[in-house]
């Protein structure tokens, strides 16, 4: 073995030295085995992780501070169980891809199922985390345990979860109140008669009320990560736009954008994107994405994409063809000038109820002056648009669904402005407005003195679109001179 290293050393700083020595980077020989805790760690990961993150983006530390904020909000003597998200079966043997439950993310770090989070202010976190079962091992990997519970996620206090039945009945006993997440609430606990005690006292609360209350204001490395996965869905989408003057297929502009997403880093998307083409575009979230997009039509895309537990979200409507026709470009017209309007709205102390009001004001006056509206009630409006002008983002899509939209927004808030109408082939307006679908939808971060947009870079002024679209066009026609110059 020695003579193999002295081998390998000496043929190194010979490579070095032909190819002038400094450009190449010398790559030193270690024995030591890199721990596989069943997810990426800066030793195993290090383009993904710097030193003393958990997460990309998000440190040791942060996740400790997340938990002594969260217990500072729970009541004395309080008991907080956060489960793991399941993991659900396409079939029998097939699982569908595992994505972690968002509060139990944002308080441990472990993005892997089969743990529970046990919170308390005696014994800090507590991690309940799976046998290691060699056979599972074999077809799946390395899952993270106790060991890596204390020495990756920072753990206080772990256990295997087969000894669940020993120790927190104990805890739960305790415990003068008891709090767990109701979404991913897991038998492993709630069959326990403790638990069952709990309920019948009327002990049991669902903890979302305090951990959305910790979510909703993102701190500096979430909106860096935000920021990026705003960055990320944009480009993708114009990559997509692109494409839509050549390739006017519902499919294949749904490939092409989950294609450039996870090119750019993304992990998934955040959900399945909607491309609407022509009357496709006026069911809000048609997600078949399987027609072909008639000339002269418009296509509606919402598409979002997930990058390190934090997501994206954003809409754009346009006609790939190249222009819109005179009642596309009035009607997108009035959803544009109320996307811009509503936008303007942003800021700290204004709620998103009261941004939704002035967006029915706008558009309802804006569909009856078109004539698609013969008058202004609420019954007639709400059949072209039954949606809010937006909602929170964060880790999940509607982030935070225990913070009501009546709620005034802080810094460091972010939520979607998507003023939209949806008209139906069969709604008794213009046939020139019949079956048209539109939606604009921005990101938008509350700052202190205002707002800023963070998919701002996709294009939503006609103008611009038309430009995109006659570069998609004229690249299109220059294409097979190319391809004949190569003789492809």
């Amino acid at each position: 073995m020695q003579g193999l290293r002295r081998n390998f050393l000496s043929g190194t700083r010979v490579f070095n030295s032909l190819c002038g020595g400094a450009a190449i980077r010398r790559f030193g020989y270690s024995a030591n085995r890199i721990v596989d805790v069943g997810q990426p760690t800066s030793v195993s990961h290090p383009q993904l992780l710097e030193d003393g993150e958990i997460t990309p983006g998000i440190t040791k530390e942060e996740y400790i501070s997340r938990r002594e904020r969260l217990l500072e909000l729970l009541p004395e003597k309080s008991l907080a169980i956060i489960a793991s998200a399941p993991v659900k079966m396409m079939t029998d043997v097939v699982p569908y891809t595992f994505r972690q439950d968002a509060d139990y993310h944002y308080v441990t770090g472990c993005i892997q199922p089969g743990g529970i989070a046990v919170l308390s202010h005696e014994c800090g976190l507590c991690m309940f985390m799976p046998d290691s079962d060699p056979h599972d091992v074999i077809w799946q990997g390395e899952v993270a345990g106790v060991e890596a519970a204390l020495s990756t996620f920072g753990a206080e206090k772990a256990f295997p979860i087969s000894s669940i039945h020993k120790i927190l009945p104990d805890m739960i006993g305790r415990a003068s109140k008891l709090f767990h997440n109701k979404k991913t609430s897991s038998p492993t606990y709630e069959e326990l008669e403790a638990f069952h005690k709990a309920v019948q006292c009327g002990k049991v609360k669902d903890i979302s009320r305090y951990t959305h209350q910790l979510r909703w204001i993102k701190s500096p490395s979430e909106l860096k990560l935000m920021k990026q996965s705003a960055t990320i869905a944009c480009q993708a989408l114009l990559q997509t736009m692109l494409l839509s003057t050549t390739s006017p297929e519902e499919s294949m502009l749904s490939a092409k954008v989950e294609y450039e997403c996870k090119m750019r880093g993304a992990q998934r998307m955040a959900f399945n994107p909607v491309v609407g083409g022509g009357a496709n575009g006026s069911v809000i979230h048609y997600s078949r994405n399987d027609q072909r997009i008639k000339d002269g039509d418009l296509v509606l895309m919402d598409v979002g994409c997930e990058f390190h537990g934090y997501l994206s979200d954003l809409t754009r409507t346009w006609p790939p063809c190249g222009k819109f026709s005179s009642a596309q470009e009035l009607l997108y017209d009035l959803i544009l000038e109320t996307n811009k309007e509503c936008v303007k709205l942003c800021k700290p102390g204004i709620s998103i109820q009261q941004i939704h009001y002035s967006s029915v004001e706008m558009l309802r006056k804006g569909l009856k002056d078109l004539g698609i509206l013969k008058d202004r009630s609420s019954s007639m409006y709400h059949q072209l648009n039954p949606t809010s002008i937006g909602h929170y983002l964060g880790m999940d899509v509607h982030d935070c669904s225990m913070i009501a939209n009546e709620r005034p927004l802080q810094p460091g808030v972010i939520i979607t402005i998507e003023p939209g109408v949806y008209i139906p082939q069969c709604f008794d307006a213009p046939e020139s407005y019949q079956g048209i679908g539109i939606r604009i939808e921005d990101e938008v971060l509350i700052t202190e003195t205002g707002h800023e947009v963070l998919t701002g870079s996709m294009p939503k002024e006609i103008s611009h679109i038309h430009s995109v679209l006659n570069y998609g066009h004229s690249m299109a026609t220059e294409a097979p001179h190319v391809g004949a110059a190569f003789n492809l």
